[in-house]
């Protein structure tokens, strides 16, 4: 089952989105090697600066998404102001269709 993760970041906290990037791809790079992840990237601002980020995970329950989410270093270092965490339905354009 697919689940979206939508992020929302704390305002003024770009500088630490950025030095915390480096560990986020891993993370993310990680999850993808292991089956996890559908597809992920940032919501950006006016600016076309990140502001947020979608996750698409593959998980059992929103139990495990939750769990995996928790783990994200952005989440850990503390970047968002609110995480909203909903099962999805890919239904356009997806590759495992």
């Amino acid at each position: 089952m697919l689940f979206a993760v939508l992020c929302t970041d704390k305002p003024n906290a770009l500088q630490l989105r950025l030095d915390t990037r480096p560990p986020h791809v891993a993370f993310l790079t990680d999850l993808n090697t292991n089956g996890k992840l559908a597809m992920a990237g940032p919501f950006l601002d006016s600016d076309g600066k990140p502001n947020g980020s979608l996750v698409i995970l593959k998980a059992e329950t929103i139990e495990e998404a939750r769990a995996i989410a928790a783990e994200d270093p952005y989440a850990k270092a503390g970047l968002f102001a609110y995480v909203e965490i909903k099962p999805y339905n890919w239904v356009f354009n997806n590759p495992e269709a």
